[in-house]
């Protein structure tokens, strides 16, 4: 079944070029203008991805972007940014986006993100793995995607659930940037690991009591990152 993307962005040129090089590649595309529209198509089509870009009239891609996590939609989100745009990066990361791409992009770039990101989520869709990963307090359930803290269930985000996962998978071994990139994202930033450390600490403000003094995700400093190791 092809996989269903849907392209926002108020510019025309834009939408006609990602729309006609996902269609080559064989992707149903779906496209708005708006944010109103936007959210209208997402609500009734139920896309398997979203390439969102910021500055949208009416209601910008931040917004659409809690939206998609506040109704718990299962859609992945890659946002358009403007080039060297901070903080628009990292904000919409903070709000669940599973990915960024800067203006100008090259098509090539983009297709090996979209497909990065889909291949993740349909990993994650059709694993099957019945272990429950059982560390501390945190119970983790690959096959129900739900992360249980105290008992009580934690909402993360598909690109935090895998980064949750594949921590606790390697808990007590110290794990690089780089290795989180290339696993969870499905390739290498050129130098940016900022991505990284935005999931991580959006992470440690759900599982963690206090995320300044972590318990569960420690950092080593200059490498990357360690999980609690369970206890035999």
């Amino acid at each position: 079944m092809n996989r269903k993307v849907l392209v926002v962005d108020d510019e025309v040129s834009i939408v006609k070029l990602i729309t006609f090089n996902l269609e080559k590649e064989g992707f149903k595309t779906l496209q708005a203008y708006s944010g109103h529209e936007a959210l209208k198509i997402i609500k009734e089509e139920r896309p398997d991805l979203v390439i969102l870009d910021i500055m949208l009239p009416e209601l910008d891609g931040f917004e659409i972007c809690r939206h998609i996590r506040q109704e718990k939609y299962p859609t992945a989100v890659i946002i358009l940014t403007a080039k060297d745009d901070e903080i628009d990066k990292v904000l919409g990361l903070e709000l669940g986006a599973d990915d960024y791409i800067t203006k100008p992009f090259s098509p090539r770039e983009l297709l090996a993100r979209v497909k990065a990101v889909l291949r993740r989520t349909s990993q994650w869709e059709t694993f099957m793995d019945e272990q429950v990963l059982k560390i501390g307090e945190l119970c983790i359930y690959p096959s129900r995607y739900t992360v249980l803290l105290k008992g009580k269930p934690i909402e993360l985000t598909p690109k935090e659930f895998e980064l949750l996962h594949f921590l606790a998978q390697n808990a007590g071994k110290v794990i690089t940037r780089d290795a989180l990139l290339n696993h969870i994202w499905g390739y290498t930033y050129t130098g940016d690991t900022r991505i990284v450390d935005v999931h991580i600490s959006h992470l440690r403000e759900k599982i963690e009591s206090n995320p300044k003094k972590p318990e569960y995700i420690k950092t080593i400093r200059g490498v990357g990152y360690k999980f609690k190791e369970a206890r035999s």
